[in-house]
């Protein structure tokens, strides 16, 4: 069941770029050996960490399908497939080849601003043209439009396939009353790093995580234990990142995690505009704490 593919950590991989900002291939299969070998659960392909904005067509399609064949089936693949165009999403939706794709994540349209109603009919829309199950994701802060718990629970029970959401409002009551009033069987994962370890204790399934990509083992250890019932434990590693937590977001995403994973020697502190590379301050507070945590370097 795509529901049990969907429990636990989940990760937004980010796009690595080389000096020429080109897409480094080459750390991309770094970064995804680095989660499967460290406990990942899955991996979410082309979202908004991704820097999907400033990526051509050609260069999403080019990343998918490098990372479909980098897993090579050890690890569920959710792709990023949304939009503030209806009509195009849905037309990517039937003429385009999933394979190696287990499910879909697709954002609220951004800059539109639609009702709850157009927000209900634009994933209708979506849901009877999906040949996979698709993960609601609900982001206001980038968005502009906040999708309340009642257009959330209402699309759950209509449509079988919608299967999930992705909540990053950061409205705990909202999110409550998703968990308390959904279908059995839809899970709401987790969309802020630092607000998982309480939201597990509500019911939330997991998390799609951006720290993930820098701490995959220790992230989705706490992930794990939080889901078993450890609470003692996982707040624990929950409390262990919260100054990280904090520089993540700082100056933007995926800018803060990019910054750790340069300081790990993973990949090269570059981004496309119109984002930018953490301020020099920034970077070294990340330097200084991830030295304090003793992360080892590549």
């Amino acid at each position: 069941m795509i529901t049990n593919k969907l429990t636990g950590m989940g990760v937004a991989l980010i796009t690595p770029f080389k000096e020429d900002e080109s897409i480094d291939f080459e750390a991309l299969a770094r970064l995804v050996e680095h989660q499967i070998k460290n406990g990942t659960d899955y991996l979410v392909v082309c979202g908004t960490t991704a820097e999907t904005p400033t990526l051509t067509e050609e260069e999403k399609d080019e990343v998918t399908h490098f990372i479909i064949n980098c897993v090579a089936g050890r690890c569920p693949i959710v792709l990023g497939v949304g939009g503030n165009n209806t009509k195009a999403i849905v037309n990517k939706l039937q003429t385009e080849d999933f394979a190696g794709v287990d499910a879909i994540l697709s954002v609220t349209p951004y800059y539109n601003k639609p009702s709850q109603e157009g927000l209900y009919q634009h994933y209708a829309a979506i849901s009877k043209a999906s040949p996979l199950p698709i993960v609601l994701y609900n982001v206001p802060g980038r968005t502009g439009i906040n999708m309340t718990a009642e257009t959330t629970i209402r699309l759950a029970k209509d449509f079988s396939n919608i299967c999930a959401i992705k909540e990053a409002s950061g409205n705990f009551t909202q999110i409550d009353d998703i968990i308390k009033n959904k279908p059995t069987d839809f899970l709401v994962i987790s969309g802020d790093d630092g607000i998982t370890f309480p939201l597990i204790t509500l019911g939330a399934c997991g998390v799609i995580s951006v720290i993930g990509n820098a701490f995959p083992r220790e992230f989705s250890r706490m992930v794990r234990l939080a889901l078993q019932g450890d609470y003692d434990n996982a707040r624990q590693i929950h409390h262990y990142f919260t100054e990280l937590f904090q520089l993540l977001f700082v100056e933007g995403n995926p800018a803060g995690v990019k910054s750790m994973l340069a300081v790990m020697g993973f990949i090269k502190n570059k981004l496309r505009l119109p984002l930018v590379p953490n301020t020099i301050k920034t970077y070294e507070k990340i330097r200084i704490v991830l030295d304090e945590l003793n992360v080892s370097i590549k």
